[in-house]
């Protein structure tokens, strides 16, 4: 019992920390240090990956009619848009799928670290707060989906690929890509939900493929705290980003800039002086 409930609260922080810009993998290596399961490393190594299909599922399910091409109560010109929107998606995309095919395994061995994580959480906090200060005196070029351009979108890809390095937060890093290209916080949250679909699908899919190719079997009870913990996540994803979209159509995101050095500071405590 005591193990599912980990699994649960486990699932609470991946649907939160996904969405919000403050690093899901800041808070899982401090999960990972401060609660320890009773779980094979190699599963929990692929559980948290697969949990993101949980959390990518609440994109689709709040913006199934936005994204479906195909729907009948859409007209001509709204079915043109939406398939403008996911080319420009796959435009933001294809800088993260070639960087991530080439460097995630290195990334991943050399710098998946607390002291990479937490010098990212506070650079890139110094940097949401740089930026919205910046911001302050100046407005949006890019208001909707339509006017985002493709060079917007492939340049807000390119500021995606500095997730790669453990503790940016993939969608913290596209949404303030996005908000110094000029586009305004509801259309940059959006991009980033919107990539995250074929990334996290890709990511999740690749980690699977790898590990079945390599001979691993789930246990029953692995399946289960896998859908258990996908479960979690979706449900709490759902909450998240609403909540999220609503905040940011009054405020900005200093403070998730405050709140990543913060986090920062204490990734620094816990592992450089306490462990």
């Amino acid at each position: 019992m005591i193990e599912i409930l980990k699994i649960i609260f486990i699932g609470i922080i991946e649907g939160i920390t996904e969405w919000l810009p403050i690093s899901s993998t800041g808070h899982m290596i401090l999960v990972e240090e401060f609660m320890q399961l009773n779980l094979r490393q190699d599963f929990w190594d692929i559980f948290l990956v697969v949990i993101q299909l949980g959390a990518i599922l609440a994109v689709i399910w709040i913006y199934f009619d936005r994204l479906n091409p195909f729907s009948p109560k859409k007209s001509s010109q709204e079915k043109t848009q939406t398939w403008n929107t996911w080319f420009k998606v796959a435009v933001g995309c294809v800088p993260a799928a070639i960087f991530g095919l080439l460097l995630d395994d290195w990334m991943e061995a050399h710098l998946m670290n607390w002291f990479v994580v937490a010098v990212a959480l506070i650079v890139y906090g110094i940097a949401f707060i740089v930026v919205e200060n910046r911001n302050e005196h100046r407005t949006p070029s890019t208001h909707s989906m339509q006017e985002l351009t493709y060079k917007k979108a492939l340049y807000i890809g390119l500021f995606q690929t500095l997730s790669l390095v453990p503790g940016t937060s993939r969608s913290g890093s596209s949404i303030l890509g996005a908000t110094i290209l000029g586009t305004s916080r509801p259309v940059a949250a959006d991009f980033s939900f919107f990539m995250s679909i074929p990334i996290m699908f890709g990511a999740s899919g690749l980690k699977l493929v790898k590990a079945l190719m390599d001979g691993f079997r789930f246990t029953g009870y692995e399946y289960f705290i896998l859908f258990l913990g996908m479960l979690v996540a979706f449900v709490v994803s759902v909450i998240t980003i609403k909540l999220l979209l609503r905040y940011i159509q009054q405020n900005d995101f200093k403070v998730f800039g405050w709140y990543r050095i913060i986090l920062g500071i204490i990734v620094i405590i816990a592992f450089g002086f306490i462990r």
